[in-house]
């Protein structure tokens, strides 16, 4: 249960750092942009980035059941997953800490939704919020999809969880704009200090985040693949 637990959290931490990342953190900005133009109605803007962060959320879950589903339900490949699973992790894991860490990198740049999309998603009012959270959900730049195929998805085959957590990483990744939403409902004064304040998380929480996958990595290899410990 603990660790379960902690695999929850672990879901959920991966989904705060997708979105303050810079490539997703800037569809995040162009989500609060259009969230930002009923800034004179705090209920419908706090309701608008509800719609977004389901938009988000549900793209997710759809996304975590069908691929983790797939995986356990093919008895060969879910009997290979359970027996090779910790062997794989830890290789996994060190490349996504050493992509963290900027050590390598395949380029930032996403799929772009331009401000053409978002007057169309205008034109669907309130829900417009929620279909830009799934255009945007699937505009996956390598870190986003480094954090979601690379770290997600086997850790949601290692605890055999198709649902809660993909749905807590979803709702990680569109947390920013939640926040955003309340100070823009509340104290529009405060935004840029809001914003200054997650760019210094995403730097350190990247960093921190990377060397710990590194080390786990390492620990998984030693154990699971070399026996030295």
């Amino acid at each position: 249960m603990d660790s379960y637990l902690l695999a929850a959290a672990s879901a959920f931490w991966l989904g705060i750092l997708t979105s303050i990342s810079p490539c997703p953190l800037a569809t995040n900005i162009a989500a609060i942009s259009f969230i930002g133009r009923r800034v004179g109605r705090p209920r419908r803007v706090f309701f608008t980035g509800l719609l977004y962060t389901g938009g988000r959320t549900l793209t997710y879950l759809i996304l975590g059941v069908i691929l983790v589903a797939s995986l356990l339900s093919m008895s060969e490949l879910s009997l290979l997953l359970q027996k090779y699973m910790n062997k794989l992790l830890g290789p996994i894991l060190i490349i996504v800490g050493m992509f963290l860490l900027e050590m390598i990198s395949f380029g930032s740049t996403g799929i772009g939704v331009g401000e053409k999309f978002q007057k169309r998603a205008e034109s669907f009012g309130l829900w417009g919020a929620a279909l830009l959270g799934i255009i945007f959900a699937l505009s996956f730049c390598p870190l986003s999809a480094a954090l979601f195929f690379g770290s997600l998805i086997p850790l949601s085959v290692k605890h055999h969880s198709s649902v809660v957590m993909p749905v807590l990483y979803g709702i990680g990744t569109a947390l920013p704009v939640l926040v955003f939403a309340l100070v823009i409902a509340f104290g529009a004064q405060s935004l840029g200090r809001t914003f200054n304040i997650l760019t210094a998380v995403e730097k350190w929480g990247r960093r921190v985040t990377g060397l710990i996958f590194i080390l786990i990595g390492i620990y998984y290899c030693l154990v699971y693949i070399f026996h030295w410990l």
